[in-house]
Parts: C-alpha cells; structure tokens; sequence
C-alpha cells in the first residue's frame, strides 16, 4: 500500500485517470489501456466518480480491483454533493478495508430530482469532505485545482483563497486540464503568496478530437487559446493531423511544465492509451 503524498515527497509522479466502464466491452478496452500504461511504470492511478454516486459501485470495484488484483497504487474520486454522512463513510470504511489509502475529494456537481429540484445533501463544498476524511487519519488526500478558477467561483481571487484552505487539510491537488503553461504557472505563485506549498499536479489531456476537448474545456472553465483553435481548424479535415499536433502540443506543454518545476504530470486519458504512451515516450520521463 503506497500513499500518494509519501511518493511526492520523494520524488516526480506519473499518473493517468480513468472512468469506471459502463459495457462488457468497454470494461475490455479498460483493461487493455491499463496494461498498455502500466509499462510505463506509473506512480498511481485515479477513478473518477459519477455525479451523484451515480458510479459509486462501479467506481470502486475498478478502485479495487486496480489496487488489489493488478498491484498499482489506485486513487478512488468521492463527491460528496447530495450525500449522507453515513453514505460517505460507509465508502471510506470499504476503501479502507479493501486497503485503498488515497482519495481524491470533490465537491461534484448539483444533482437534480425528476422534477428538476436539487437534491440536498449534508455536505455542499469539497472542504467539508476534506475535513471529514482527515479525521479518520486513514487516507492520503488530494483535492481538484483550476488554474483558470473554477467555473463557480466568484472571481480567481476567492478561488485561490478556497484553494489554499482546501490544501491546508489537503496532500496535494490534482488541476483540471488546460492548453497553456501560464494560468498553471500563475496559480503556483498565487497559492505561494498565500503561504500553500502543497504540490499540485498539472492535468494534461491531449488534444485528438477537437469538438470533444473543445466541450469539456467549456464545462471545465478552461479556455482554448484562439491562436491553438486555428492551427486545429486549418487540419479540420485531417483527423491523423489534428491527433499529431494534439500530441504535439501536449509533449512541448509538459516539457515546460517540468522545466519550471512542475511536481509530476496526471494525464486525462479518456480510457485510451495511445497518446499518453507517445507523449510519455517523448518526454522520456520516468517517475
């Protein structure tokens, strides 16, 4: 059993992010791209959970199943947002049972009724999940980060300040993904002024289908930097051309990353393998 926060005080990690299958099939295709990242050697992996714990089952079966069966350090994500406290702990009794130590706490977005009202829950912010998995003192805990503030947030400076009392209870954090080095770089010195050295991993997630990151970037409060925008829309008709400057672009990105620093790089893989291996083969970065 391996703790997230130990591995970044020792050194630089690898990490790649999952979804838990919804079909017979995809469950093959995610056990294929687990294989294929495992030779990279990766210092852990993370699951996410769906709104609501509308993956709750499944979120953890693949949590355990990665952890105990294949033997790599696994991360489960837990929302709390229109939950129990007993349904919260509950879960963090069968993580801690089945030996998981690492937990990545989300608030989640509002879940709404057939009638469209919102479901109300004992927890509304990821601090208040924080601070009650901190109490158990069995868990290594990371929170989300959004270099360009979350979509929520009032403005980056309340943001920064959210973040930084998230990270006092916290290990470290994990970003949303983005395009750019800056608004990482950005949000490294602002949470420095604050006094919050926690390591923050930035998320990475290659461009290979431009409509795709394009509506997750939206729903993330990430922008597509106009300048990349064109150089995708002049391959608009070269799917091969537009995945080979994606990948392109993700290598430079995280080169710079880890020249200015960066702790480690978690890529976004989507459930596949291809880009994230040439990406990491690249980089020839070994965590």
């Amino acid at each position: 059993m391996t703790r997230i926060a130990d591995l970044l005080r020792e050194r630089r990690t690898l990490s790649f992010e999952f979804f838990p299958p919804k079909t017979d099939e995809a469950a093959v295709a995610l056990e294929g791209a687990i294989a294929e990242l495992d030779e990279l050697n990766p210092s852990f992996v993370s699951v996410t959970y769906g709104a609501g714990g509308s993956t709750r089952e499944r979120t953890r079966d693949v949590v355990i199943d990665i952890e105990r069966d294949l033997g790599i350090t696994a991360m489960a994500h837990l929302t709390c947002v229109a939950h129990t406290r007993a349904e919260l702990s509950s879960l963090l009794d069968e993580y801690n049972a089945a030996g998981v130590e690492n937990i990545l706490a989300l608030a989640g977005d509002p879940v709404l009724d057939d009638s469209g009202l919102v479901i109300d829950g004992e927890f509304s912010r990821a601090v208040e999940l924080v601070e009650l998995i901190a109490q158990r003192g069995q868990f290594s805990i990371g929170v989300a980060a959004h270099p360009e503030g979350h979509p929520r947030s009032p403005d980056l400076a309340s943001d920064r300040r959210h973040l930084a009392t998230k990270l006092e209870a916290a290990d470290f954090a994990i970003t949303q993904f983005f395009f750019e080095p800056e608004p990482y770089l950005r949000m490294i010195e602002e949470l420095a002024a604050l006094g919050c050295t926690k390591p923050v991993l930035p998320g990475i997630m290659p461009v290979t289908n431009v409509g795709q990151v394009t509506r997750f970037a939206q729903l993330a409060g990430a922008a597509f930097p106009v300048h990349l925008a064109a150089r995708f829309e002049a391959l608009a008709d070269d799917p091969a051309g537009v995945r080979a400057l994606g990948v392109e672009l993700a290598t430079e990105l995280c080169q710079r990353l880890l020249d200015e620093g960066a702790p480690g790089l978690h890529f976004y893989t989507l459930n596949r393998s291809t880009a994230t291996r040439e990406i990491a083969r690249s980089l020839a970065f070994q965590p």
